[in-house]
């Protein structure tokens, strides 16, 4: 029987395997392009400088004031999709690993949310950029986000392993959840704002059902000034607790049976 935080400890104790594995499966993916390491950074030039300067013509909104705006929405929601999407393969991928005795199944979460934080440390420079163009910065909320990240990284922790665990349960998850986030992303205000769609109309209420709608709120809000709904406060503390207990009970009920599974 396998508990989680006692798992997690040892995987934080002993990162030299998940810490290390992560950062060769980026450098050997890139290192034989033309651009190397700079397509880690290329993505987010795409999306917050083409695709946000293409929604901020039709917004008929600045690009200086929008591009903040989908900088830290990407950013954000690049973590969590990143976790989400890749930890329903994490435990299959590495079944190598895991049939030669490997069974802290932490390290293989610990992987992918490694991963998902390089890319994030990559955007950083362009998500800068876009801030210090932006004519209404607020500093405290640039310091507010580190704690509002901090929460963000945590929930992504359950996140990987409730998924992780699905995955391996059900290996057509990793696509199906691969065609839902394409409408996640869509439904998330990355490339549109939140504040035209109000909490009675159906797109609001859909929107706000989202919980990667209250994460990027949490991050973004803040440092642009903007309020935060207390419904997002609320989502965030349930988000939190429940998922953490869902982790902890399916980790210690089902992770034994990963290895058949996979």
């Amino acid at each position: 029987m396998r508990y989680l935080t006692k798992d997690i400890a040892a995987s934080f104790k002993h990162p030299e395997f998940w810490a290390l594995s992560s950062w060769l499966d980026i450098v050997v993916r890139y290192r034989r392009s033309s651009l190397g390491l700079f397509w880690l950074v290329l993505p987010a030039v795409i999306y917050i400088w083409g695709l946000g300067g293409f929604f901020a013509h039709i917004a008929g909104t600045p690009l200086f004031k929008f591009a903040a705006h989908v900088a830290i929405g990407y950013a954000v929601f690049r973590v969590l999709s990143t976790v989400i999407v890749e930890s329903t393969t994490a435990f299959a991928s590495s079944s190598a690993f895991i049939m030669d005795g490997h069974v802290r199944l932490t390290d293989f979460m610990l992987r992918v949310i490694a991963k998902a934080l390089f890319y994030f440390v990559a955007s950083l420079p362009v998500v800068a950029i876009a801030l210090a163009i932006y004519p209404d910065l607020h500093w405290t909320g640039v310091f507010l986000s580190v704690p509002s990240m901090t929460l963000i990284i945590f929930n992504v922790f359950w996140i990987g392993v409730v998924f992780g665990l699905v995955g391996a349960r059900f290996p057509d998850m990793s696509q199906f959840i691969g065609n839902i986030f394409m409408f996640a992303f869509l439904l998330t205000p990355i490339i549109w704002r939140a504040d035209g769609m109000p909490a009675d109309s159906l797109r609001g209420m859909l929107m706000r059902i989202n919980p990667l709608f209250h994460m990027v709120e949490l991050v973004r809000a803040p440092m642009l000034g903007e309020r935060i709904e207390m419904l997002t406060f609320y989502y965030m503390g349930i988000l939190t607790i429940a998922g953490w207990m869902a982790a902890v009970f399916a980790y210690r009920r089902y992770a034994r049976f990963v290895p058949i599974w996979i």
